[in-house]
């Protein structure tokens, strides 16, 4: 027997004891080792769902996850898991693009129960091995890590330009740091939680922004002159960070759309927007970042470690949402099997 998480409804979340699951076809046991505690993992806990989907059955939730192979030939091998389980065969599968797979299942959405527990079987072509050098609480930290490179990719920076990132939760931390690994020379950083603005300088911002009286854009054009970023991130899931985003980007700049609005709703003056000729690129997670955000932990040139700053038990689940909700540290960390 195993111990299991479920979400019951919005807040409600209660531990079971429950069978360990048996691997199918091309499957192998993942002992679970770390859980990071996302956004969408919140939305979850306290809306009873994200977007359109709605909490249908009691859910396991939990997307953000590295381990350790407890079956089969590679058992004892740690691995950083991929959520994501890609049909492969519908046409956006066949073209590249697995994140808009029309039958993809994820992790801890939906009906596909995720990692808040002690074992799940998962596809053995979706574990990616862990260096010596990285701990699991590393290999979970991948997966947001995805999502910041596939933000990157779409923004499509080259160096010399100046960024923006707005909302400086752990993805847009890692955005700060990808922006400087690309050439960028001025990133400049916003967020409502000073502690947050302070990391964003750490790892490479130029300046911190506080989000106060709603004089932000203001702020950021002072600090990039009056045509304002060549990129903006906004990654805080509120509308106010899309606002500031359309505001601040340049004339023919892009701006990405990363995080998640709690009504399901976007809106922004589309009379600036059009008369800058903006692009906007919204970010649907990530596709073929593993191998690349493995690398860039692996050898340095991004860092993840930092960014967790609270780990709990799973028996003490209830504190950990609590503490990632008041918005706490960066990253609070669950930790089965520890």
């Amino acid at each position: 027997m195993m111990k299991v998480l479920r979400l019951h409804s919005r807040g409600q979340l209660q531990l079971h004891e429950e069978a360990i699951p048996v691997p199918g076809e091309g499957e192998v046991l993942v002992r679970v080792r770390a859980v990071g505690v996302c956004g969408s993992d919140l939305h979850w806990f306290g809306e009873g769902g994200i977007g359109d989907a709605r909490l249908e059955q009691p859910l396991v939730l939990g997307h953000e996850f590295a381990g350790e192979i407890a079956s089969g030939a590679q058992a004892g091998r740690r691995v950083a898991v991929d959520p994501a389980i890609p049909c492969g065969q519908c046409e956006f599968c066949q073209q590249g693009t697995p994140n808009f797979c029309e039958h993809l299942r994820f992790a801890g959405h939906g009906q596909e129960d995720g990692a808040l527990r002690e074992f799940l079987a998962w596809p053995e072509r979706l574990l990616h091995p862990l260096p010596d050098n990285l701990n699991e609480a590393d290999g979970a930290m991948l997966e947001p890590l995805g999502v910041a490179l596939h933000a990157v990719d779409l923004g499509k920076l080259r160096p010399g330009m100046a960024v923006g990132v707005y909302g400086c939760g752990p993805i847009g931390l890692l955005i700060v740091q990808l922006a400087r690994l690309c050439g960028a020379t001025q990133v400049i950083a916003t967020d409502k939680l000073p502690h947050r603005l302070e990391m964003a300088c750490e790892l490479g911002a130029e300046a911190g922004i506080l989000v106060q009286q709603g004089d932000e854009a203001k702020e950021v054009l002072a600090e990039t002159g009056k045509h304002g970023v060549h990129v903006a991130f906004e990654a805080a899931g509120e509308n106010a960070a899309v606002e500031t985003a359309i505001e601040t980007t340049r004339p023919g700049g892009r701006v990405v759309l990363v995080g998640i609005p709690a009504d399901d709703r976007t809106s922004f003056n589309a009379s600036t927007a059009r008369r800058k000729g903006l692009t906007l690129k919204l970010c649907r997670r990530m596709k073929h970042t593993y191998p690349r955000a493995i690398d860039l932990v692996a050898r340095g040139c991004v860092e993840v470690r930092s960014l967790v700053t609270a780990s709990y038990p799973l028996e003490q689940a209830e504190q950990a949402f609590a503490a990632a909700s008041r918005r706490e540290g960066i990253k609070v960390m669950i930790t089965p099997n520890f």
